[in-house]
């Protein structure tokens, strides 16, 4: 069988699945993408024995996503379909992420200021020169509470760590939380103006493979660690916490990418 032959075979067969998995009820289209999401996540464990290169694959995927977020405001010269809310909490997130590694210097932060530099530039981006292609009538999500309930939340788990105050402590939890809601204001956006700009949809789907790939990359650790990862976060709540946070932001970003795939 030549190479075109085997390509168009593999082509057919993957558009009678996709349609086999739409015609099933949305039940059975979850348990479908559960077992598929199981599947890559124990293949990943048998075939890559560094978590690192599951790490640099993620930031592979989010460094492309902003890319194409970059050509999308410079190219193409509109904002449309960008959620001003979701960027807005993203620099609020990585303002804080960088604040609690004020100890630290590794590659961790120097990503984390280099997407805060982007995101800024993205937000003054839509509020002033693309304003006019700003869809502020769609983004609507009210985030005052979203960032009252990741208050909240902080308040009741966070780091238990003696070496740091309670303060930086708190604000850690809340950075945390925080970050596992960021994209939900993009989704309604996008949910509201019913139909979705492709390279918009390729920027969302491009962060739903990166957080797959870092809750896997998490996952992975604390097999290969057989849980003693997690001492190494404090103890208490906190560090099962933060690998729940992993696992609702890979969940709230599964949906989109879902249906990404399938379209």
């Amino acid at each position: 069988m030549g190479k075109n032959q085997w390509t168009n075979l593999v082509r057919v067969r993957t558009m009678v699945a996709r349609a086999w998995v739409g015609r099933q009820p949305p039940k059975i289209q979850a348990v479908i993408g559960t077992l598929v999401a199981t599947s890559v996540l124990i293949l990943l464990w048998i075939c890559v024995n560094d978590p690192g290169f599951i790490f640099f694959a993620a930031e592979l995927s989010h460094a492309t996503g902003i890319s194409l977020l970059i050509y999308k405001l410079i190219k193409c010269h509109t904002c449309a379909g960008l959620s001003l809310k979701s960027q807005e909490l993203t620099a609020l997130f990585l303002g804080i992420k960088i604040y609690c590694s004020y100890t630290t210097f590794d590659i961790h932060v120097l990503l984390d200021m280099t997407t805060l530099i982007t995101t800024l530039w993205v937000i003054y981006m839509i509020r002033v020169i693309l304003k006019s292609s700003y869809m502020e009538a769609e983004d609507s999500f009210s985030v005052q509470y979203l960032v009252v309930a990741c208050a909240l939340m902080a308040l009741v788990v966070h780091p238990s760590s003696s070496s740091e105050a309670l303060i930086n402590r708190l604000i850690l939890a809340f950075g945390c939380n925080l970050e596992t809601v960021a994209i939900m204001p993009q989704l309604r956006l996008m949910q509201n103006a019913k139909v979705v700009e492709s390279l918009t949809a390729h920027y969302v789907f491009a962060l739903g493979l990166a957080r797959f790939l870092s809750c896997a990359q998490w996952i992975l650790q604390v097999v290969h660690s057989r849980g003693t990862i997690l001492l190494a976060l404090g103890y208490g709540l906190w560090p099962g916490m933060v690998l729940l946070s992993e696992i609702v932001q890979t969940s709230i970003l599964f949906d989109f990418c879902y249906y990404y795939i399938k379209r």
